[in-house]
């Protein structure tokens, strides 16, 4: 019998400069892969957008400019070499990226790649941050909704392979993860392991002041716990943290439990990698016990998660 224990690996990075090559950023990641690798890992979480700097806080005009942020396809050219090294290592992964499409749209993307280095699900973020306009006098942005498109993909689970146990796997994409929608549909597709990539700011990135890196990093790993639970699910939650470009990213990359019990989690705000061995085994207390959805889901009451965008107030 195929085992179902899969030695998982989060492989967060420190901050990329707008001044950082490529190739530069490309050589950490091989040396993060190949770290994890050396470990026993056999699939490496990645985070969001991390062959570049973290774009959309820049107000970027140029088209020129911005398409240098974006690849046409995944592995593109220039990130070639990371799936080839994944691939002669025999390891999995989940790499974020911006999407351009054949047909001009661009999307914040993600893909899971297998150990042969197949791709087995893809999927592009649907809950957007920030805003479409500058904010007037703000040195920092937050544009994801002027260069990204709302992803038009849904929810869609995957099997891991045979050599994993034949998982469930799902992914989110950083603001993703504190949106319980889009976990409970993986979770009404039974998954087992959800992979998270995100770049958050370490301040509150629409202006205000009453966020701290602290508590943004606490609400970060709370979100994820909670809805691990609540979905009976492993999940690794991987950041790009530090300074980038004089903007500070929070850190906190984490593995998660199907109870919400962090059992692994970055100590810095550099290239760092945790791992952890899970056992998807472990899922079926939750889904067979508190979280027995055909026993105890009462969807006929839940209309208004379908129906509306803002919250109502009774009159």
């Amino acid at each position: 019998m195929t085992s179902r224990i899969l030695r998982i690996a989060g492989a967060q990075m420190g901050g990329n400069q707008k001044s950082d090559s490529r190739a530069a950023i490309l050589a950490r990641m091989i040396a993060l892969l190949e770290d994890a690798a050396a470990q026993g890992a056999r699939l490496v979480v990645f985070p969001e957008l991390p062959f570049t700097t973290f774009f959309p806080r820049w107000l970027i005009d140029s088209t020129q400019e911005l398409d240098t942020y974006f690849d046409r396809a995944m592995p593109s050219p220039q990130t070639q070499a990371l799936f080839d090294r994944a691939r002669a290592l025999g390891v999995g992964m989940y790499v974020g990226y911006a999407e351009l499409t054949p047909a001009g749209q661009r999307f914040n993307s993600a893909i899971t790649t297998g150990p042969d280095g197949a791709v087995l699900g893809k999927y592009r973020k649907i809950h957007l941050p920030g805003t479409v306009e500058p904010r007037v006098g703000d040195r920092f942005q937050q544009l994801e909704k002027r260069y990204f498109e709302y992803g038009d993909m849904g929810f869609p689970a995957f099997r891991g392979p045979d050599a994993w146990g034949r998982p469930v796997l799902g992914m989110l994409i950083c603001n993703d993860r504190r949106w319980p929608e889009g976990w409970r549909v993986y979770g009404l597709q039974g998954v087992e392991l959800m992979l998270i990539g995100y770049n958050s700011a370490a301040y509150d990135p629409m202006g205000g002041t009453t966020e701290s890196a602290d508590l943004r990093t606490f609400h970060s790993t709370m979100a994820v716990q909670a809805n691990a639970y609540m979905n009976s699910t492993w999940a690794v939650s991987v950041a790009k943290a530090g300074d980038e470009d004089g903007s500070g990213l929070i850190g906190g990359s984490c593995i998660i439990d199907p109870n919400g019990i962090v059992v692994a989690q970055a100590k810095t705000l550099g290239d760092e990698v945790i791992v952890a061995d899970i056992d998807f085994d472990a899922c079926r207390q939750g889904k067979e016990k508190m979280f027995n959805f055909a026993a105890h889901r009462r969807p006929q009451w839940y209309r208004p998660i379908i129906d509306q965008v803002g919250a109502l107030p009774p009159l």
